[in-house]
């Protein structure tokens, strides 16, 4: 039988790996196409959280305070955002009807919406729509890359979006 001290180790160092595998290969700030977000789930990335709010209104809120939003307060009920494979960013009521878009619709590729360090909510694929919600000097993002594979990379205080 494994000393308990050996046995602590061993699990302290089971922990810490998976840990790390969870926060390392985990993107908590970004939808890629095809994702969708239902009523109560959210995006963050620090003090900013992107949130479907159950009422069918999606929420930018900075610490908390609302800073930006869809302004589709109880336009329908069972509402859903989903990040489309045309690029096009819609929530979409119970009944499958559309009520509100970036209409930012292009060929079908792969795109990715980013909640930014900056605050700013993009959608890349190259940059097609932006809600303009970025805070006053908070640190540049940097994009490079023409691919129709986007990965998100976070850096030292930069966000990027390169392809394969």
């Amino acid at each position: 039988m494994a000393s308990p001290s050996l046995c602590t180790s061993t699990l302290l160092i089971l922990s810490a790996t998976l840990a790390f595998l969870a926060t390392s290969s985990f993107a908590d700030n970004v939808l890629y196409s095809g994702d969708t977000m239902y009523g109560g789930q959210s995006i963050s990335n620090g003090n900013y959280i992107l949130t479907m709010q159950t009422d069918c209104n999606l929420v930018l809120y900075d610490n908390g305070r609302a800073v930006w939003s869809s302004n589709t307060y109880n336009k329908g009920y069972s509402c859903t955002l989903r990040m489309q494979i045309d690029g096009n960013l819609v929530i979409y009521d119970g009944s499958n009807s559309a009520i509100w878009a970036t209409n930012t619709a292009r060929q079908q590729s792969n795109y990715v919406l980013v909640l930014q360090r900056d605050r700013n909510v993009v959608i890349y694929g190259g940059a097609i729509w932006g809600a303009g919600s970025n805070a006053v000097g908070t640190a540049p993002v940097i994009i490079s890359g023409n691919s129709t594979q986007p990965a998100v990379v976070a850096g030292d205080g930069i966000t990027m979006v390169t392809g394969k």
